[in-house]
């Protein structure tokens, strides 16, 4: 796909998995990087080959620990300072997303200081997937490419030929992206409201619809400590739902979210590889999508100047 010579692709560590996938559907081979690591914990990435004049991606999840945020700007910097002629940052998971506005006195924005920390480091576009608030792309000063992963959900939930599908989602917050689901897919739909008492604690839900003999799905951006889904999940099949999926892009999965997934009334859980999953945990009820193709065809249309939204689903 287009002058592969002049385009480069590079990895964070922890995102080598998805970086290969996406040079090789590209057509082409993760770049050479090396990071020196130095007894307090520091590190140094460095490139291995000459990238001057190339465009560089480089590829990294800014999940926890934030020890991958800053490989990410460090990655960024030192491109900038081997002549790249262009440096695009793809994050597949968005760290920070969560902290986009003042919901209390005296707290930071995370997501706009981490947009201020890859413009000072030198990125000149950034390529994200399901962002958390659609509000983000305005904290950036250079273009952002937001794509969506219902080019691989909408595919695999059609395959699956589910008869009376009902639409869900377990807070109201994502209810305009539940809402598109429902639309494209022809399906009625359920909103669950939540009160947290405290960050990660879900103390009361309550549902809104009907969910009486119907297979449902439920549809978020994320899933964390997994307490909302699976108490939205058991709730459903305690009102008669006869089965009930989750549909989420980025599986966080911190504390005791395998756990509350394998215990709980999900039948399956639905996701990508943007973040990925833990080999000690109990998986059985996951079903990870690739995102890597879509990922890679963006890659190419923007590199060659293509219009990218005849792309997306929705």
């Amino acid at each position: 796909m287009g002058e592969s010579n002049k385009i480069k692709f590079f990895a964070c560590r922890n995102s080598r998995y998805l970086a290969e996938k996406i040079a090789k559907h590209y057509g082409s081979e993760l770049g050479n990087s090396v990071v020196l690591e130095f007894s307090d914990g520091e590190f140094q990435p460095a490139y291995d080959e000459s990238i001057r004049g190339c465009t560089v991606f480089v590829v990294c999840s800014t999940f926890p620990p934030a020890d991958n945020m800053m490989e990410l700007l460090l990655m960024v910097d030192a491109a900038k300072r081997a002549s790249a002629k262009r440096v695009v940052a793809i994050m597949p998971y968005f760290g920070w997303a969560r902290q986009d506005r003042k919901d209390r006195p005296r707290v930071s924005i995370g997501a706009k200081l981490v947009a201020n920390l890859l413009h000072a480091a030198g990125v000149d576009r950034i390529m994200t997937m399901d962002l958390h608030a659609d509000q983000i792309q305005g904290f950036f000063d250079v273009p952002v490419d937001h794509l969506y992963a219902s080019g691989v959900f909408v595919p695999y939930i059609k395959s699956l030929c589910i008869d009376n599908l009902t639409v869900a989602t377990p807070d109201i917050g994502g209810s305009k992206r539940a809402n598109a689901y429902a639309q494209y897919l022809g399906a009625p739909m359920v909103i669950c409201h939540k009160h947290r008492s405290k960050p990660n604690v879900v103390s009361e839900m309550t549902a809104i619809g009907e969910v009486k003999g119907r297979n449902v799905i439920l549809f978020d951006d994320m899933i964390d400590t997994a307490g909302t889904i699976t108490k939205a999940a058991d709730m459903m099949k305690n009102m008669g739902a006869l089965s009930v999926r989750a549909v989420v892009t980025h599986p966080v999965l911190s504390g005791p979210a395998y756990e509350r997934i394998a215990e709980s009334a999900l039948d399956e859980i639905i996701t990508t590889d943007t973040i990925p999953l833990k080999e000690d945990k109990d998986t059985s009820k996951f079903k990870v999508l690739t995102v890597a193709d879509i990922f890679a065809d963006v890659v190419e249309r923007v590199y060659n100047y293509k219009e990218i939204s005849s792309m997306f689903i929705f």
